[in-house]
């Protein structure tokens, strides 16, 4: 258990100024030390001596002499060092070969922009040993682009609607005239061309015509590409196909919702983010949106398959935080409640400190987006010396969104205290409000972030039921942002910024029941410190639940590089800082600050942080999966 103060009796505490700079320095201690094993790490180890000789004998020695990185290239795509290691290869046949390597050699360099080298082939013959073969490559000038011309045919052509696709095949084309040409980047740059129309509006667009015109002697390229747009494309009627326990109308408005509806512009955006969002409604398995053919292209028919999810399932899981210790948990679903069409999940979770029950029943979205929820939950915290025993119960409608979620519902909120320790039984205080939640996120990327913010306020208005009828207002804010610094650089970073803030107001000492109050500390709020370990310091030790909240986290996150490139490894160095009192002016922050190591896994960063809290004087060790705002 985290008590406070961490300094004797009558002792002066460190300025929050000092406090604050002791933590840096240690934090730049924490990250030197990262960044040292990360630099270890990115070190190749030195080759392997071979430890036995080739069972094999080739059927020629080959030498090749080319600068690099062109000799690379030809030892690993030249014909004639695919048939080395034949050991029957005849005289003929090695001729044969050496006869085509010229031209072997000039496609090979051709891709990397030089299409007049100089190459020369000498085959030496010794009594008793395999022939040698000795190539010598000189790779002459490197083409550059001498001029370019594009062509675009099609609607596209002529429609106003497709004006920022025309002007975007212009300024998105990445071969300038003066610029080297290169086979991979031609290929590049020609696959751009048509993905502008056919991820909008045209996407029957297709390359009509494509042609680089080499002149090797002027080490010149002349390149042309004609475009053909086709018709602008539109959506129409939406067919639902593998729909047998659902109602197809279901995810017809998923898909509507999504953004496919009658006579909008083709977007392949829009078709994927109605593919997900079938799949994240939970009623279905997989899911594929795909545009058809139809006489009329403004309103082709948009065919959606779908591959249902069972109605009912049972998930069982074990596993170990470093907030709450071993976890069990047990979960039920339902996804049509009989007689009523709703969805219920009920789950029972056993954690180290605390012990849930609940069930929430949703009703499938309508036109607009939202849905019904209702569902209540019985819980048991362990927050030593505290004992909280709470019930909870919610109405109201949500809206849930990639980028915005909203809801509004009624709640009621009882919970009674208890200190074991000192055998005392807390008065049941309960209450009912109103609240209105907004979640608005803008990320790069909603698994792993790398730039953007996101904002979520709660506003709660309600009154209390026990001892006294008093009113009250309840608050809460959050907002995350990461800022990419030296984006331009071979090497960039970026910084992570976290502020939350909350506060409960009443008159007087009017008892609002401990749920609807705030503690802070863990894995999530402020490192260094326990779960829910910062709060309203009491007489006997401990914390109770305060009502006023301020969380801060400042986050430096850099990408490690093994081998010369990036890899899905990064180290960061953090400061946290928190306090939760009843009065402002009593608000003291707790200071963390740490080290940590993160993996971009395909379902979000897997983060290991190590905190050292300033005030408990303690070193902590956070596990985390997944990012989620």
């Amino acid at each position: 258990m985290t008590r406070r103060p961490a300094f004797p009796t009558g002792a002066a505490r460190p300025p929050a100024t000092r406090r604050a700079w002791l933590a840096w320095g240690l934090a730049w201690s924490l990250c030197t030390g990262a960044s040292a094993l990360a630099q270890t790490a990115s070190e190749p180890a030195p080759p392997a001596a071979a430890t036995r000789a080739e069972a094999e004998r080739d059927a020629f020695a080959l030498e090749v002499d080319a600068p690099a990185p062109f000799d690379g290239l030809l030892r690993r795509h030249l014909e004639l060092v695919r048939f080395q290691r034949l050991p029957d290869l005849g005289r003929a046949e090695l001729e044969r070969l050496l006869a085509q390597t010229p031209d072997d050699v000039r496609q090979l360099l051709g891709t990397r922009g030089h299409f007049a080298p100089t190459v020369d082939l000498h085959l030496t013959d010794t009594d008793g040993t395999p022939p040698r073969v000795r190539l010598r490559v000189v790779p002459g000038p490197l083409t550059r682009i001498a001029s370019v011309q594009l062509m675009l045919q099609g609607a596209a052509q002529t429609e106003a609607a497709a004006a920022a696709q025309r002007q975007g095949l212009q300024d998105g084309w990445g071969l300038p005239v003066g610029q080297p040409f290169l086979q991979s980047d031609w290929d590049g740059a020609k696959n751009r061309a048509l993905r502008g129309f056919t991820s909008q509006r045209y996407p029957r667009a297709q390359i009509t015509t494509s042609l680089a015109d080499i002149d090797a002697a002027q080490s010149a390229a002349h390149l042309y590409l004609e475009l053909d747009s086709g018709a602008a494309h539109g959506y129409g009627p939406v067919t639902v196909r593998g729909s047998r326990r659902y109602d197809p109308a279901l995810a017809e408005r998923l898909v509507r919702l999504a953004g496919v509806r009658p006579g909008t512009p083709y977007d392949e955006a829009v078709l994927q983010a109605a593919q997900q969002r079938l799949v994240d409604s939970g009623y279905y398995a997989s899911a594929f949106v795909v545009l058809g053919d139809g006489d009329d292209p403004a309103h082709s028919p948009v065919e959606v398959r779908v591959r249902e999810a069972r109605l009912q399932k049972i998930t069982a899981g074990v596993g170990v935080s470093t907030d709450n210790g071993p976890r069990l948990s047990l979960e039920h679903t339902h996804h049509q409640v009989p007689g009523l069409g709703w969805r219920a999940v009920s789950g029972l979770q056993l954690e180290g400190d605390a012990r849930s029950l609940g069930t929430e029943f949703s009703a499938p979205v309508d036109e607009r987006g939202w849905r019904w929820i209702t569902g209540v939950q019985f819980q048991r915290q362990r927050d030593d010396p505290l004992l909280t025993r709470s019930q909870q119960w919610r109405l109201g409608q949500a809206q849930d969104d990639p980028a915005l979620d909203r809801s509004f519902f009624l709640q009621y909120d009882r919970a009674r205290v208890d200190n074991p320790e000192l055998g005392t039984v807390g008065e049941p205080e309960s209450a009912v409000s109103a609240h209105y939640a907004w979640t608005r996120r803008r990320f790069d990327n909603l698994t792993t972030p790398t730039r953007g913010h996101g904002l979520a306020v709660e506003l709660g208005l309600g009154v209390t039921l026990s001892q006294q009828r008093q009113p009250y207002l309840r608050t809460r804010a959050r907002w995350q942002a990461y800022w990419p610094l030296a984006a331009d650089s071979a090497r960039p970073s970026r910084l992570a910024l976290r502020l939350e803030g909350g506060g409960v107001w009443s008159r007087g000492n009017t008892p609002v029941p401990a749920t609807q109050r705030f503690l802070a500390g863990g894995d999530n709020s402020v490192r260094g410190y326990g779960l829910r370990t910062l709060g309203v310091p009491l007489a006997g030790g401990g914390v109770e639940a305060g009502r006023l909240l301020t969380v801060a986290s400042l986050e430096w996150q850099r990408p490690v590089w093994l081998d010369g490139g990036r890899s899905a490894w990064e180290t960061s160095v953090f400061l946290d800082a928190g306090a939760v009192a009843d009065r402002a002016r009593d608000l003291d922050p707790q200071l963390g600050v740490g080290a940590g190591v993160r993996y971009n896994s395909p379902v979000g960063p897997l983060q290991a942080d190590l905190a050292y809290g300033l005030d408990s004087r303690r070193l902590r060790l956070h596990l985390s999966v997944g990012f989620t705002f």
